[in-house]
């Protein structure tokens, strides 16, 4: 029984965390929801190699909107990012990455593995399995919703050799339940919703070829 009691707690605590990552779409979000979280579109930006990476910035200021009012070793960050990388757009990264935070959630609560595969990388990804096969083992089931993100913006930035990492903070209001096999409520409630606020820190090689960036860590904000 003790067993049965602290995998609840942990799946019940896993499911709030993943879910400031990605979740249930929000009621009034209209936001389109790529199957792949890239950086920007790949018709748009400047060929990295083209022009020289302090001319790539200055050539689509629009990229790196909402740079405004953060602080400046982020903006330090996204800046030598997108020398390094000129089809990085900022508004772009962000709207991926809101859209990531809800597939990842989603994909979690449902047990998705092929999308957490392809959205997470190894060590990240063995976390969220290791929870599934957990929750499934005890034969729990989880209903979260999202209720809303209430603010969503940069944490950090940085360009490390070839490796850009962002690391976004995510607020939501997160309602969660958790089933055991008989369908009874073992913890949380659906009526009252939790402010999760999350850290989760996307990378990607900006010399791939593969637009897309991988959640890389995901801690407390």
């Amino acid at each position: 029984m003790l067993e049965i009691v602290l995998l609840a707690m942990v799946a019940a605590f896993l499911g709030l965390r993943l879910y400031s990552v990605l979740g249930r779409r929000a009621e009034h979000e209209e936001e389109s929801v790529p199957q792949r979280f890239e950086g920007g579109d790949k018709g748009a930006g400047l060929a990295p190699g083209n022009v020289a990476p302090a001319q790539a910035v200055a050539a689509a200021p629009q990229r790196l909107a909402q740079l405004e009012g953060v602080m400046p070793a982020v903006e330090r960050g996204v800046r030598e990012i997108a020398a390094a990388d000129g089809k990085f757009d900022l508004p772009a990264f962000m709207e991926g990455a809101r859209a990531a935070y809800r597939m990842v959630l989603e994909a979690f609560w449902e047990g998705d593995k092929e999308t957490l595969r392809s959205l997470c990388d190894d060590s990240v990804y063995a976390g969220f399995v290791a929870a599934i096969d957990a929750r499934e083992a005890a034969g729990e089931k989880l209903e979260n919703s999202l209720i809303r993100i209430e603010e969503t913006r940069i944490h950090s930035a940085s360009l490390d050799g070839r490796m850009a990492r962002i690391a976004v903070l995510f607020v939501a209001d997160i309602a969660a339940v958790t089933r055991d096999a008989e369908g009874n409520v073992i913890a949380g409630s659906l009526d009252d919703a939790i402010e999760s606020r999350d850290v989760w820190t996307f990378s990607r090689n900006v010399s791939a070829r593969d637009p897309n960036w991988m959640l890389e860590e995901t801690d407390e904000g």
